[in-house]
């Protein structure tokens, strides 16, 4: 339906409320809609008001549902859906024993596209309509997962994810092959349709300085690509990282030195970070993704969104599978626990501008998706408020919109999305 209006409660984000105070950077109408047409936002404003202006236009109504734009998950893993809530381990650990093995059957191409198609089908269901995902070493998954995402017309980001050693055989590519594939899919996906190829360096410990350097000088030709790997996940992946480069300064020094910090660099976890590579990471604009449910899933430890978010873009992701769930209202739900145990609150207005706007900033996307504005791509959800009998219940007592959508974000999951659209057209 290429002109229609969609009514509910309407939620607009004015300003970032992680750097300015919340109640300034949002604007609510209980009675609102969105008119889309030509697979984007027209035009924002109070249902009855666009009603009369546009009496010829089919009228989907949400009811109270809050309609929000759909959810980006700026860090996951697409190849580890078959394997996610395995039994907990240590990072390394947990690599070897599960991620790997799993990771090592995407030399099936079949497979991959079966992985990708049912990936797809979970994260939309869970209201998520933009991903920012890891592929694996072969270049079949990275065809798989844009394959699937192109069909769907969807926007989404990948990238074959290079490794050279610590990995098992299969899993391993070369300095070489890692620039060439990698060029080669770029070359072949980036800016097609909706979809966004990303330079993908799984972390310093699973590649040697040539590699690192090759994917740099590959990122130094297209600056216009994000680069997205892992950083400071764990205390003894940090000690690891020491021992396999004495010669750098830290951990990121171990990608500044091989040209992979950029303004366009997407940083997963960054939980233990020194002082130093805050500073640089500031001050080239690079963003920090927040992986709440995998950073208790696999006891990696508590990122300081009250230090880091003043100062850094911070996105927020599932991170699938070592995070344990593909929604991110569960995800939300645990990065205000995560909030909670730093003695740190973190407000529902703060939660769903990091599962929206942020993580669309994050991916320098914002101009493009993550907020409900004109001009926006008309990726929307509609959020069920009363989607439970325990919710519901919650939901009764409420006195203003946020204790309405707390609840949900705490214990909401599939189905508490009532309706999402894809560049305009309703999917679910």
């Amino acid at each position: 339906m290429q002109h229609h209006l969609v009514t509910g409660q309407t939620l607009e984000f004015l300003d970032n409320p992680l750097r300015a105070p919340w109640q300034d950077c949002v604007r609510i109408d209980s009675a609102g809609a969105v008119r889309i047409e030509g697979g984007k936002i027209a035009e924002i404003g109070p249902a009855a008001a666009l009603r009369a202006a546009h009496p010829a236009l089919p009228v989907t109504d949400m009811g109270d549902a809050l309609l929000l734009p759909g959810f980006v998950d700026a860090h996951a893993h697409y190849p580890q859906t078959a394997m996610i809530a395995s039994w907990g381990k240590r990072l390394i650990d947990w690599l070897n024993s599960y991620t790997f093995p799993e990771e090592l059957r995407f030399a099936d191409p079949d497979y991959a596209a079966k992985i990708a198609a049912r990936y797809f089908d979970l994260t939309l269901a869970h209201g998520t309509t933009t991903v920012c995902a890891y592929s694996t070493v072969h270049p079949a998954s990275v065809e798989a997962f844009f394959t699937e995402a192109q069909a769907r017309g969807l926007r989404a980001l990948t990238g074959k994810t290079c490794m050279d050693r610590n990995a098992p055989e299969g899993l391993t590519d070369t300095a070489q092959s890692a620039y060439d594939d990698s060029k080669r899919l770029l070359e072949a996906w980036h800016g097609v349709d909706r979809l966004s190829y990303v330079i993908t360096p799984r972390f310093s410990p699973t590649s040697t300085r040539e590699q690192l350097s090759a994917l740099g000088a590959l990122y130094g030709e297209h600056p216009d690509c994000l680069m997205q790997t892992h950083i400071s996940e764990q205390t003894d992946e940090i000690a690891w990282v020491a021992e396999l480069f004495p010669e750098a300064r830290d951990y990121l020094d171990t990608y500044e030195a091989a040209g992979l910090l950029g303004p366009t660099g997407l940083f997963g976890h960054a939980i233990h970070l020194m002082a130093r590579e805050v500073d640089r990471l500031a001050e080239t604009g690079a963003a920090v993704v927040h992986c709440p449910t995998s950073n208790t899933f696999i006891g990696s430890g508590l990122f300081d969104m009250a230090g880091l978010a003043p100062r850094l873009p911070v996105g927020l992701a599932t991170d699938t599978g070592g995070g344990s769930s593909f929604s991110m209202l569960r995800t939300m739900a645990a990065a205000y626990e995560i909030g909670q145990l730093r003695g740190t609150a973190v407000h529902p207005a703060q939660l769903l501008w990091l599962a929206t706007a942020g993580s669309a900033e994050a991916l320098h996307l914002g101009d493009r998706i993550g907020r409900l504005a004109p001009g926006m791509e008309a990726d929307l959800i509609a959020l069920d408020l009363a989607s439970t009998p325990a919710i519901s219940q919650r939901y009764a007592e409420a006195d203003d919109l946020w204790e309405a959508v707390f609840p949900t974000i705490m214990m909401g999951d599939d189905r508490a999305i009532a309706g999402v659209w894809i560049a305009g057209d309703r999917r679910i």
